[in-house]
């Protein structure tokens, strides 16, 4: 493959930036990729920026609503993929920080009430343990997991004093 001139690169990036959201480490390295020189890189990076093409923030965020609500994944989880992308703290922080403790809850109860219907009869104390393992390998934190724990077993002690199931 030959080496894109500038306009064609820009042509292409804006093209790919118009379909989808994307950051700026995801255009630097396209045209890295493309053996474009530093020089050209930064003008088509300022074009970019310029002409909101590439806003990291706007990237962040749905980012950060995309990995939450679809591939269910916490607050850790979501900041190592931000950091992987290169997306600067001040950004990643802020967006995150903008995220309300109910919707990550809103996400976790269902999956920790499917996980425990799949672990069967172990202890509570047994079954707890590995969802609370299970919860921290998908990013949510500690307080989080122990507060729909709780829900969930306050949920389910209810349901058994009513003798009907769920």
């Amino acid at each position: 493959m030959r080496q894109p001139t500038e306009q064609e690169a820009l042509s292409r990036l804006t093209t790919l930036c118009a379909q989808s959201e994307h950051c700026s480490h995801e255009m630097t390295e396209k045209m890295r990729k493309w053996q474009l020189s530093d020089e050209t890189q930064a003008r088509i990076m300022e074009y970019l920026v310029r002409e909101r093409f590439v806003d990291d923030e706007r990237y962040c965020r749905l980012f950060v609503k995309d990995r939450i609500r679809h591939n269910k994944w916490g607050r850790r989880k979501v900041e190592q993929a931000l950091w992987a992308k290169h997306i600067d703290s001040d950004i990643s922080k802020k967006v995150l920080a903008e995220v309300d403790d109910e919707e990550y809850l809103s996400v976790l109860r269902p999956m920790l009430k499917s996980r425990r219907k799949q672990l069967g009869a172990l202890s509570e104390y047994e079954a707890n343990g590995r969802l609370v393992r299970w919860a921290l390998g998908r990013g949510f934190t500690f307080d989080i997991i122990k507060q729909c724990l709780t829900d969930v077993d306050d949920l389910e002690e209810e349901f058994a004093d009513d003798g009907t199931e769920d």
